[in-house]
């Protein structure tokens, strides 16, 4: 069996940031350190730092006073914010800064007078930060359905911002069904959508094209995972969604010559590994990496946390190797 490896594919910088934050605040403030909700979406990346002493917990009201508390790579609301100060918490942003840019600029956008939309998923950790980010109403649509149905006259001042980890063609198509709603209507280009979405994406397009089954390793509540395993589908290709080498199914690669793997943006290069290892369970397998693009992105730590040190150089290499270099228009951090 061969099996060609998506370029790129797993961790982000914006991952890789959030992981570092965890352990440099377990280093430097010892354990517990209480992180809300996942710090990524991976189950993997979460019991790892679990048995280091990092405490998951889904509200502030479980957190002691005073202790210190890490914000998810997907951020929070500003009541989250104040409910923290309130409580006297040590509080870590772990928030990705292409989320922050996307806060940021909302807030613009409603200072400006406009009806802010927000294309996303509900209930996703990263819509509900957005929206508690973004002074007055903020309306959520998730499909271009929904913009018919927006209760809004036409020449309403509209602003759109996207959840990062949308898809861009779907993104797209909202956009273009908003615009023949609206008149008046502002918003950033595609290109501000997430890179490493974009770029994993694209690889699962070329993936596609190469391969005759579509391995996608990442957690089901990953937004960007679960969409990189529709585009292999819709390619054709019969593309499966699993957390690790123990949810391989033997029938999805029975008969199979070549195999492609990619990773969600939250998940670890070990899972790939140990998918490889589960195919090799099956027979023999001949590994390659298909050409792709090559990231070296790298977001800054809080202040707090940035001292220079070797962790801070190793964690730099992970970051050139798993995360991309964003156009310069889309650059943060």
């Amino acid at each position: 069996m061969q099996v060609i490896l998506a370029q790129p594919r797993g961790f982000c910088a914006g991952v890789v940031r959030a992981i570092e934050i965890v352990d440099r605040a377990l280093l430097k403030h010892g354990a517990p350190v209480f992180v809300r909700h996942e710090i990524v979406h991976n189950k993997h990346v979460v019991e790892g730092l679990r048995q280091k002493g990092a405490r998951f917990v889904e509200e502030l009201h479980e957190v002691p006073t005073g202790a210190v508390t890490i914000f998810s790579a997907h951020g929070v609301s500003k009541d989250v914010e104040s409910d923290a100060r309130t409580r006297q918490l040590h509080s870590i942003d772990a928030t990705c800064p292409l989320v922050i840019k996307v806060h940021t600029q909302g807030r613009q956008y409603a200072a400006s007078g406009r009806t802010v939309i927000l294309i996303g998923h509900a209930g996703h950790p990263e819509v509900e930060g957005t929206m508690g980010q973004i002074p007055g109403k903020v309306i959520l649509v998730q499909s271009e359905a929904e913009v018919a149905q927006l209760d809004l006259p036409a020449d309403t001042p509209v602003a759109y911002v996207t959840q990062t980890t949308l898809s861009v063609d779907d993104t797209r198509n909202i956009i273009a069904a908003l615009s023949r709603r609206f008149a008046n209507l502002v918003g950033p280009d595609t290109r501000d959508i997430c890179y490493a979405t974009q770029n994993r994406q694209s690889a699962v397009r070329e993936l596609s094209k190469q391969v005759e089954v579509i391995l996608v390793i990442g957690a089901t509540n990953s937004s960007n995972s679960n969409r990189l395993r529709e585009i292999g589908t819709e390619s054709g290709v019969p593309s499966y969604l699993i957390a690790d080498g123990s949810e391989l199914n033997p029938e999805w690669v029975r008969g199979v010559e070549v195999v492609g793997i990619t990773a969600g943006a939250s998940a670890p290069e070990e899972m790939v590994k140990d998918v490889i290892a589960a195919l090799r369970r099956l027979g023999p397998v001949e590994v390659s990496t298909m050409d792709g693009r090559e990231e070296h992105a790298e977001f800054r730590l809080p202040a707090e946390l940035a001292d220079p040190s070797p962790r801070r150089q190793a964690a730099g290499t992970a970051a050139t190797e798993a995360a991309p270099q964003p156009d310069p228009q889309t650059a943060a951090g």
